[in-house]
């Protein structure tokens, strides 16, 4: 009878993305938690869906990982600061497939992403609160009301703030030619 365990995804972002220990239960929570809210930054900010999320799964050959919305839901239910959390452990595999489907669609909207990062600098300058621009507006009331929707945790409005910029930014570092790897690394060292 032939086996039905799924072989690694052979991509050659995928093979940048290795192991130097093998987490445990602990380890893959606090990686489950932040890449479920990076990718909550990334819709806060371009409005994206699952959908888009699917799609880039087929484009990086990761259907094997994230094929439908059903399994997508499921792995973003896994992280442990959402509400009703826990239908599903995420294995090092899947989290593998998220942080290429982050750093996809990151790069995709480059320009958004860079655009929101310099008005950031922008206002921090000139000492101007970042809900000034309406990009940022935007994105920060959008991201509150994500994480308000979503999580578990009831953070204050600052906390949240910071939070969503801090991710905003990190998103700038993912979008890049290399960027598969620098939140690959993120993860590996927030888990420790």
């Amino acid at each position: 009878m032939p086996s039905t365990a799924k072989a690694p995804t052979s991509h050659p972002a995928w093979d940048n993305l290795s192991l130097t220990y093998q987490p445990d239960v602990a380890q893959l929570d606090n990686i489950k938690a932040h890449l479920d809210l990076v990718l909550l930054s990334l819709e806060a900010l371009t409005g994206l869906g699952s959908e888009a999320m699917l799609q880039a799964a087929e484009a990086l050959d990761l259907t094997d990982r994230v094929g439908d919305r059903v399994s997508l839901w499921r792995l973003r239910q896994a992280s442990p600061l959402r509400k009703g959390q826990g239908r599903k452990r995420m294995d090092v595999e899947e989290a593998r497939a998220l942080v290429m489907i982050i750093c996809h669609l990151a790069n995709q909207h480059q320009e958004l992403v860079r655009r929101g990062v310099t008005l950031l600098e922008q206002l921090t300058e000139q000492n101007r609160p970042p809900h000034e621009a309406a990009l940022l507006g935007d994105y920060l009331d959008n991201f509150n009301n994500m994480y308000e929707e979503r999580m578990e945790d009831e953070a204050n409005p600052n906390q949240l703030s910071y939070l969503a910029l801090k991710l905003l930014i990190d998103l700038l570092f993912y979008s890049a030619p290399n960027g598969t790897r620098r939140l690959w690394v993120s993860l590996m060292e927030r888990a420790k």
